[in-house]
């Protein structure tokens, strides 16, 4: 699935992965949706979300998500597939359980939770496809007339590390604005 993604997660292609028949792998997996299960519990389980329940709130989602992001990363192929079936995986569900709890302790409605949630995962596994394309997904050389601002901010790259130009910075400073408004009444929509 790391190879060919939601191409590659089929019964019949995991058998002929392994080199087994298919009907085999029903003695493992009772259908595709709990093979994908496994897989999600298989990469979440990397999750530490430990600082959700040990650490104040924001010194604690700044460490989970990067933990998230990093349980991922190695997986990018794998989160398009993910998206394709309910969350179901105890792994999973016990760390949004420590979300919840989190924030609930600092003000949050249960109406408000999962939104919240999911603007984290949307931003984090966003980070994690951001990771997987190539280092710099704009080039506007040649343009540099029409797109004064835009080139003069294109050029600053060259300074940047160039196996990781923007993504981990960019993840870095989107995680600190989302913190900023990780509080109940700090955004237009708590």
């Amino acid at each position: 699935m790391d190879r060919h993604g939601v191409e590659g997660a089929s019964i019949r292609r995991v058998a002929t992965k392994l080199g087994v028949n298919p009907t085999s792998l029903y003695n493992h997996v009772p259908n595709l949706a709990a093979m994908i299960e496994d897989v999600r519990s298989l990469v979440s389980a990397r999750i530490d979300s430990r600082p959700l329940r040990e650490m104040a709130w924001e010194e604690g989602l700044r460490e989970w998500a990067r933990s998230y992001r990093h349980a991922f990363a190695g997986h990018p192929r794998v989160v398009p597939l993910l998206m394709t079936n309910a969350v179901k995986a105890p792994v999973l569900l016990a760390e949004y359980e420590d979300f919840a709890v989190a924030a609930r302790a600092v003000g949050w409605s249960d109406r408000d939770i999962l939104p919240l949630l999911t603007a984290f995962e949307s931003f984090i596994l966003g980070s994690v496809l951001d990771m997987s394309g190539p280092a710099i997904v704009f080039d506007p050389r040649g343009q540099e007339a029409d797109l004064p601002a835009f080139s003069a901010a294109f050029a600053t790259l060259a300074d940047e590390d160039p196996t990781d130009p923007i993504a981990t910075r960019a993840f870095e400073m989107g995680l600190r604005m989302l913190i900023a408004s990780a509080r109940p009444g700090t955004n237009p929509g708590s």
